[in-house]
């Protein structure tokens, strides 16, 4: 490598595969699914039994993005969204 090449300034982008926030991610699935005309909710009941990712959309990237969380770290997050959206925890 040159050192003209190692004076120029390197850009890093983190791809859309590394955003780990579970809601977050989540969100979009839902945006993409609902863009798309399915039914988010039971898309993503069928993605969580199955681990099939054909039922989620490759829309906004929400497969790839789903795929890149845990089934069980899913269903943690749906699990505490609920109990703090029904006041129960």
């Amino acid at each position: 490598m040159t050192e003209e090449a190692l004076d120029r300034t390197r850009q890093f982008k983190v791809p859309d595969e590394e955003i780990r926030d579970v809601a977050q991610i989540l969100r979009i699935v839902h945006q993409a699914l609902t863009e798309k005309g399915y039914n988010p909710v039971s898309q993503i009941v069928g993605y969580l039994l199955s681990g099939d990712p054909t039922y989620i959309t490759s829309h906004l990237n929400a497969r790839t993005l789903i795929r890149n969380v845990e089934r069980d770290e899913l269903l943690e997050e749906l699990v505490r969204g609920y109990l703090t959206h029904a006041k129960i925890s």
